[in-house]
């Protein structure tokens, strides 16, 4: 998995929260735009959570669409703490939406991970 979130701890908090479910394992993370096509060519993620409004990341749509093109198996979840921000997020071609707000339940439900929570 790799996290992509502008705010240092937002990513840490979500690390450590995603690590303790069994079988996740957070090989990357990034701060913008840049930084996150960087962390996916280096790294061979089956998941991509990342906050929708994400520094130097122009169009989530664009992003998304290109991802499909070179990892056509990669499950996008857009995060934002915006939850009217939904619609878009899946307009966009996200396979799934989370709330900051959101409980940890409900963000590994998002992930496909709801079976085996750790909670």
């Amino acid at each position: 998995m790799v996290v992509a979130d502008a705010t240092a701890h937002v990513r840490s908090a979500l690390q450590l929260l995603l690590e303790q479910h069994p079988g996740v394992l957070c090989v990357g993370e990034a701060s913008n735009g840049n930084g996150l096509v960087a962390a996916l060519e280096s790294t061979s993620a089956d998941v991509l959570l990342v906050d929708s409004r994400l520094p130097e990341l122009e169009n989530l749509s664009s992003l998304i669409s290109t991802l499909r093109q070179a990892q056509p198996d990669l499950r996008v979840v857009v995060l934002s703490a915006r939850p009217e921000e939904r619609g878009r997020a899946l307009a966009a071609g996200a396979d799934a939406f989370v709330s900051k707000g959101d409980t940890p339940d409900e963000l590994f439900e998002s992930l496909s991970l709801a079976d085996t929570s750790p909670f």
